[in-house]
């Protein structure tokens, strides 16, 4: 009877109202996050990436407003200071017809860096249409179209862009048609695999049966999907995009002058490496670090946009 009365005593105490600073007490709030939003966060902790992305930005800010802001234009000569070191007055030197180097490099950069972004966005769209299309198809057309690319694999890549960039004369859009050709075909592959994989999974399975169309379950539902190898895939094809442009610079074949990229930069001051080799060290230097920053950005991405990494 007694432990009876005890529990009758506290009893009420279990349905007391309570204050509302009581009621959160031990709340614990998470804080809501797209999945760009958790990618970013994922991507400033590796350092590398990081001071990649910075460096590019860098970059593509200085070569937009120093040839600008310069008081030297990149094809003004000067005779009397041909070849001279670095100063004040230039700070990466001139060139043997008394140009500011550092306006055509930074001039070199405009075209260097366009070419890259430029040409990974067309083998952006190429690749992720025509992968998407063989993936989703399957069958004979799945067989026909990458037996096609296996046929453009087995020819060199510099091969074709030699021949289009010398057949169709040296400019800006040889240059990106012969580049562009080759460099889609990763792309393709890429996708395709993926798009492989996702069109067995449940979610593309409900989306044909409640009536979605084919073109909309492939780039609504399916390349949606696999947009983060897509990105990383992206970012890595920079790189490899500028190196091509810089090598048909280097060798002879690239912009005509007075136009130069870092390519033919390089190429210029070859043939003085061995009376100023100072000349072929800045744009060699744009090139590599450039291509370093982008490889340490895609390394970064590809960790930031893989869920099975977190």
């Amino acid at each position: 009877m007694e432990m009876k009365s005890e529990e009758l005593e506290l009893t009420p105490d279990l349905f007391k109202k309570l204050d509302e600073s009581e009621k959160n007490a031990e709340k614990i709030v998470y804080e809501s996050k797209t999945y760009f939003q958790d990618a970013w966060n994922s991507f400033k902790k590796n350092k590398m990436a990081l001071v990649g992305l910075c460096f590019i930005l860098l970059m593509i800010v200085c070569c937009v407003f120093i040839p600008i802001l310069s008081p030297y234009t990149y094809d003004g000569q000067n005779m009397a200071i041909a070849n001279q070191g670095p100063s004040l007055a230039h700070l990466m030197g001139t060139d043997r017809f008394g140009r500011d180097i550092l306006v055509r490099v930074m001039c070199g950069g405009r075209i260097s860096l366009s070419v890259g972004f430029a040409g990974a966005l067309i083998s952006l769209c190429i690749g992720v249409v025509y992968g998407g299309i063989a993936g989703y198809c399957g069958g004979k057309v799945d067989m026909i179209m990458m037996r096609f690319v296996d046929i453009m694999y087995s020819i060199p890549d510099i091969l074709y862009i030699i021949l289009i960039v010398v057949v169709l004369e040296p400019s800006m859009t040889s240059i990106m048609i012969g580049i562009t050709i080759s460099s889609w075909m990763g792309m393709s592959r890429q996708v395709r695999t993926q798009v492989l994989t996702l069109k067995e999974q449940e979610f593309s399975l409900a989306a044909f049966v409640l009536g979605a169309s084919h073109s909309r379950i492939l780039m609504k539902h399916l390349i949606i999907n696999c947009m983060g190898p897509i990105i990383v895939q992206v970012t890595m094809l920079v790189p490899s995009v500028i190196f091509n442009e810089a090598y048909l610079g280097f060798l002879g074949i690239g912009l005509s002058a007075p136009q130069a990229s870092w390519g033919t930069l390089a190429n210029d001051a070859r043939h003085i490496m061995m009376s100023y080799p100072i000349q072929i060290v800045w744009p060699v230097l744009a090139i590599c670090l450039s291509m370093l920053a982008l490889n340490f950005i895609g390394d970064g991405l590809g960790v930031a946009l893989d869920p099975k990494k977190k």
